[in-house]
C-alpha cells in the first residue's frame, strides 16, 4: 500500500454534509471527484510497473485472486471494492487494474459512479440525522479516534513508502 487513510473522505463528507445541510448535495460530488483523481494516479502507477513489476507491490496471493476477479467478473469486480468501506485495501485492486489495462473507460465510469453513490449515502444519511452525528463527531473521544486515525495513516505511509523505496532500489542494485 502507498497511502492509507481510513475513513477520512467518508467522515468528511458525514461531518460537512451534516454541518451544512443547504449544500450537503455538493460534498459526494467534490469526494467521488478526488477518489477518482486518486484512483487514477493509482491506476497510472499500476500501468507504469505493468504486470511483471506488479509483484513487488502486491502480495502475490492477493495478485493472483485480484487479477482472477478483475479478468472474469468485468464491472461487477470494479464496482464492488470502490463501494465497500474502509478496511478493505483498494490502493491493490486498483494497482492490478492499472497493471492489467483494465479497459479505461469502463473503469473511471463504473468506479467514479459506485464512489458517488456510495458518498451520496453518507451525505444522505447525515442530513437526516445531522444533529446527533454533530454531537458524537464533535466529542473528545471521536477528537482521540481522529488523532489516533491521522498518525496511524502518516506512521504507514512512511513505512508503505520505506518498503516500496527499498524494494526498488535493492531491485536496481542487482546484477542482471
Amino acid at each position: 500500500m502507498l497511502f492509507f487513510m481510513p475513513f477520512g473522505i467518508d467522515a468528511l463528507v458525514i461531518y460537512l454534509a451534516a454541518r451544512d445541510e443547504s449544500i450537503f448535495w455538493l460534498y459526494p460530488l467534490l469526494a467521488a471527484a478526488g477518489s477518482v483523481t486518486g484512483a487514477a494516479v493509482t491506476y497510472w502507477i499500476g500501468r507504469k510497473v505493468g504486470e511483471v513489476g506488479l509483484d513487488r507491490l502486491v502480495p502475490e496471493r492477493r495478485l493472483n485472486r485480484l487479477k482472477y476477479r478483475v479478468n472474469e467478473s468485468g464491472a461487477i469486480a470494479i464496482a464492488v471494492p470502490a463501494l465497500l468501506p474502509p478496511p478493505f485495501p483498494l490502493t491493490p485492486f486498483l494497482l492490478t487494474c492499472g497493471a492489467l489495462d483494465v479497459n479505461r473507460t469502463r473503469f473511471f465510469m463504473t468506479f467514479g459512479l459506485v464512489r458517488l453513490f456510495r458518498f451520496s449515502v453518507e451525505a444522505i444519511l447525515a442530513r437526516i440525522y445531522g444533529r446527533g452525528v454533530l454531537a458524537m463527531l464533535q466529542s473528545d473521544t471521536f477528537v482521540r479516534i481522529v488523532v489516533g486515525f491521522i498518525i496511524l495513516a502518516a506512521v504507514g505511509t512512511m513505512i508503505s513508502a520505506t518498503m516500496l523505496w527499498r524494494n526498488t532500489h535493492q531491485k536496481q542494485l542487482r546484477p542482471a
